[in-house]
């Protein structure tokens, strides 16, 4: 029976694979540098999805696939205490947690390019808490920044109460957090009564990046509650929230049901996570993500293009002018980002763990040529 449903499965393969050649033959698509979650899964994940996929396993989390992975994520940010979920998506995963984390009168702290604030609809203010906006130069949040915001929120009990600093490694703009510039940031939250919580949609990218000193046990150990992102990285879809403050863990599975967050195939996320964190693959793949995007960056350099952010992950920002973007919007995909003056706009660019050297080398190719 087995072997006929694999039959059966193959011939459909094979008959929409021969459409997805047929349409992209005559149909040739555009290469999308517009995100990094464009593909499907990188192969091993697929493959294990596969192997295990008629193995009986106890659901919403409780599969041996997801404990074990669990168990590495535990060993390699060196806290065998902290609590490990896996939640679908980034958007699910802050609001979640913010929710979980706040009573109704307080509020969070974002940097004003925060993802929360510019691209969830809302979703963290329709739990019922206001986000407090701080502008930025470069996306991250100092203790300086912070200072103001704490100071006109005195008049207790009438204003709400920041409660919640939020932050991204990497930033929306491509940034890191260096190791000291974290602990500067944890101590500051420590001694003002403040949670600190790492949005890590793009943690990868951050720690791999080659001017990085940063570690993932380090980020265990400055933040209360963090989180690392698969579907920006090499995965289908998931996200792994580590909660390492004590404090925070108590019912936190309620709010993910309750959210409707709790997977009844939790096995779908667990496996994910378990190819990921094997081999440190998570991080090889974001090496590679970052590496693509180096190139692009050192060839536009070398051709006098000036970036809107000096940024060493997989994100980067170049200003181009107006004409030349549309030229490279013939070959590919991207977004502009802003507009910088009548002839020019920075655009972003975004390399994945699938990026390969044909799409990068074309790209330079054009710039090589334009540029001339």
């Amino acid at each position: 029976m087995l072997d006929d449903f694999q039959y059966k499965s193959n011939k459909i393969l094979w008959k929409y694979s021969a459409c997805y050649f047929n349409f992209f033959y005559f149909y040739p698509m555009k290469f999308s540098f517009k995100n990094d979650y464009s593909e499907g899964c990188h192969p091993n994940i697929l493959q294990a999805l596969a192997e295990n996929n008629f193995d009986q396993q106890a659901g919403y989390g409780e599969d041996i696939y997801s404990q074990q992975a669990k168990k590495l994520i535990k060993e390699k940010i060196k806290n065998p205490d902290a609590d490990v979920y896996f939640i679908s998506g980034g958007t699910q995963a802050n609001l979640i947690v913010i929710s979980s984390v706040l009573r109704p009168y307080q509020c969070v702290v974002s940097a004003a390019s925060g993802h929360i604030l510019n691209n969830e609809t809302g979703a963290v203010e329709a739990t019922g808490h206001k986000i407090l906006s701080i502008e930025t130069a470069d996306g991250k949040l100092r203790p300086e920044d912070i200072i103001p915001v704490l100071e006109g929120h005195r008049n207790i009990p009438h204003q709400v109460m920041p409660k919640l600093v939020y932050i991204s490694n990497s930033t929306e703009l491509g940034t890191i957090y260096q190791a000291g510039e974290l602990e500067t940031l944890s101590l500051f939250c420590k001694q003002n009564g403040l949670y600190l919580f790492m949005d890590g949609a793009r943690m990868g990218h951050g720690l791999t990046s080659e001017i990085s000193d940063l570690t993932l046990d380090k980020v265990a150990a400055l933040t209360d509650v963090f989180y690392l992102g698969g579907t920006k990285n090499g995965a289908l879809i998931g996200e792994a929230v580590v909660i390492n403050n004590p404090d925070l863990k108590t019912d936190f599975a309620f709010n993910i049901k309750q959210k409707g967050a709790l997977l009844a195939k939790g096995r779908l996320l667990g496996i994910q996570f378990l190819e990921l964190m094997k081999n440190d693959l998570y991080f090889d793949l974001a090496r590679h993500a970052n590496h693509q995007a180096m190139k692009i960056k050192n060839a536009l350099k070398e051709r006098g293009i000036t970036f809107l952010s000096d940024t060493y992950t997989n994100q980067i920002f170049p200003i181009l002018t107006d004409e030349l973007i549309g030229i490279l919007s013939e070959n590919f995909e991207f977004y502009v980002w802003k507009k910088i003056d009548k002839e020019t706009s920075a655009v972003r660019l975004i390399t994945s763990w699938n990026t390969g050297d044909e799409a990068v080398d074309r790209f330079i190719e054009i710039i090589a040529k334009e540029l001339s």
